[in-house]
């Protein structure tokens, strides 16, 4: 499961210490968060966590708030840590879509164990599908859905929007587009792609600002912070 990223969440600096060792010492790249409002601003700018440990009580914003403002957005795996064992806690947890609940004191062992648990049936789960920014593609299903709602795609702008999200970040000249989105038996015009992305971005409303225009180039997936 080497080098997932894991945001770690707790107003405790020795229990984040403890986790994030344990955590790097099985190949796992953390990321630290010392209060709620921190956790969130940290998530959003980064965007690429495979996990979050989230603690309970927390000054600022406790790990429930944590959680509600995430789920708007993602299913991101959550595991959280409580001093408490009170089984209307757990239960807000699970209601709230968290995936793994925790007492404190527990085993750093047991801890990772249950990280590597939880990515695995994850990563088994959502196999073919890609998230990101409220959209998801569902490669198996060739379905995509935005915010929730359905949205009716070509299949060459289905391989486009999945060619996009798969390079996130990443600057794309019309000519990679073409050779790897229609081939490279393809002998159209490049100005197919700028046809395509004009629906594209149609079709998929404000979350059409995602495809930047490279002007003189191309393109550029990119979620906004």
């Amino acid at each position: 499961m080497g080098q997932c990223k894991i945001l770690v969440v707790d107003d405790e600096s020795r229990m984040r210490k403890l986790v994030r060792d344990f955590l790097v010492k099985s190949d796992y790249d953390v990321i630290e968060a010392e209060d709620g409002e921190a956790a969130v601003d940290i998530f959003f700018k980064q965007n690429d966590f495979a996990l979050i440990i989230l603690d309970v009580m927390m000054p600022k914003m406790d790990g429930w708030q944590v959680c509600r403002e995430i789920r708007q957005y993602s299913k991101v795996p959550i595991i959280m840590l409580t001093a408490k064992s009170d089984e209307r806690d757990e239960l807000m947890g699970f209601e709230l879509g968290v995936d793994e609940y925790i007492s404190k004191p527990f085993s750093p062992k047991i801890l990772v164990a249950r990280v590597d648990a939880v990515l695995r049936r994850t990563l088994q789960k959502e196999e073919g599908c890609l998230e990101v920014g409220g959209i998801v593609v569902d490669r198996t299903a060739h379905q995509v859905t935005i915010d929730g709602e359905a949205v009716e795609l070509s299949v060459k702008e289905f391989e486009l929007l999945t060619y996009f999200i798969t390079n996130k970040g990443v600057a794309l000249s019309r000519e990679k587009i073409l050779n790897n989105v229609w081939n490279y038996d393809y002998f159209g015009d490049a100005r197919t792609i700028d046809t395509h992305v004009k629906k594209l971005r149609s079709k998929m409303g404000a979350k059409g600002d995602y495809i930047k225009t490279i002007w003189g180039m191309g393109y550029k997936f990119e979620v906004d912070a």
